[in-house]
């Protein structure tokens, strides 16, 4: 997702991008609202607006990063979309109860910058009534304060991949399986999904945009509990690949051709006298046999930085840190020494035999 994005910068250790559709969508609000009002000033009142709306949005994701952190889960990074931010963990929590207060946290930040405006324009006594709150009427701060609060009214809905979809699927979690809690609470996710659609049919298009992200994240949501709950209570060595090739980092890439074409695997370890030094993955031979050609050597384009897992490490932890690290291959160890690989190949074979295993029982 980083791929289309500006960076921004590093905030309390993490790295915060801008996807670049939200400069689109900045560029569309203020050229739509000053050709409207035929006045730039209307185009940077709108602009200032929405920048300090996703600069709201911003510190939300903020209050979910550095709760979880406090859990020891680390986030990889933030996102700014136009639909809103994301804020990537690491792994999930390991308790329901950690979960519940990592989703709140980002509504509570919501809560703090409304109570905040609040005070500040009953101080200057220019609060407008309840009745008086618009997105487009007021003064800044005034908006401010009414899309704060749609925004924890909105985020505390039970629907994934929203806040109160997680806080829904904690709670129930406190009670029931891990893979059941995600499964009720992305069906009311889904439910709300088509809620969505069918006001957005005859209200806004948004509306829509909102219900086709939810209905895919509440079925992403349940796919990697139902995965998740697959790998539980199984050890990394029942499911690693052990037989494999490995390179070094001299080889030529003109020689990675010709052993991925006389067999079937794709990715490759990169051993430096016995030590994992880089992943070579087919994805980076395609592109370092474009740009560099069949003579460059493995070293120059392999992958440097991946997790080392441990053979007894359990697959759903390791899953985890595989699909951080967005790598299809990841080196399995013991006592520092590689006995394996952990592909997503091998683990959907193991998905496939359990299933049929199920099945036959």
């Amino acid at each position: 997702m980083t791929k289309w994005s500006i960076k921004l910068g590093r905030f309390f250790g993490i790295d915060v991008y801008l996807h670049f559709t939200f400069l689109l969508l900045l560029g569309f609000i203020g050229l739509a609202h000053g050709t409207a009002h035929e006045s730039l000033r209307a185009g940077l009142d709108a602009l200032a607006f929405f920048s300090a709306l996703f600069g709201c949005v911003l510190l939300h994701e903020f209050g979910h990063a550095l709760t979880a952190r406090r859990y020891g889960v680390r986030t990889r990074d933030i996102i700014l979309l136009p639909i809103g931010g994301v804020a990537r963990l690491e792994r999930i929590p390991d308790q329901p109860a950690q979960e519940f207060w990592i989703a709140i946290a980002g509504p509570a930040v919501n809560v703090a910058i409304a109570l905040l405006l609040a005070v500040g324009l009953l101080a200057t006594g220019t609060l407008q009534p309840p009745a008086g709150f618009a997105v487009d009427r007021g003064n800044l701060a005034e908006r401010l304060l009414f899309v704060n609060l749609f925004l924890v009214f909105f985020n505390l809905l039970p629907a994934f991949p929203m806040d109160g979809g997680r806080v829904l699927r904690s709670l129930l979690a406190m009670r029931l399986d891990y893979a059941r809690a995600t499964n009720i609470a992305a069906t009311v996710g889904q439910g709300m999904a088509v809620l969505f659609f069918f006001a957005g049919l005859f209200s806004s298009p948004m509306l829509i945009l909102i219900a086709v992200f939810v209905w895919l994240g509440a079925s992403q949501e349940a796919s990697l509990a139902q995965m998740r709950s697959s790998f539980s209570g199984v050890p990394v060595s029942q499911v690693m690949l052990t037989e494999f090739q490995s390179l070094a980092p001299t080889d030529h890439l003109g020689q990675v051709v010709r052993i991925i074409l006389a067999g079937s695997q794709e990715d490759f370890p990169v051993l430096d006298h016995g030590t994992v030094a880089g992943i070579l993955e087919r994805r980076d031979l395609i592109r370092g046999l474009s740009e560099r050609g069949s003579e460059a050597q493995v070293l120059e384009i392999m992958r440097t930085e991946f997790p080392l897992i441990d053979a007894s490490e359990m697959l759903e932890v390791a899953v985890e840190r595989q699909r951080t690290a967005a790598l299809s291959t990841v080196p399995v160890v013991r006592h520092g020494q590689l006995v394996g690989l952990l592909t997503w190949n091998n683990l959907s074979e193991f998905l496939l035999i359990k299933s049929a295993l199920a099945r036959r029982r």
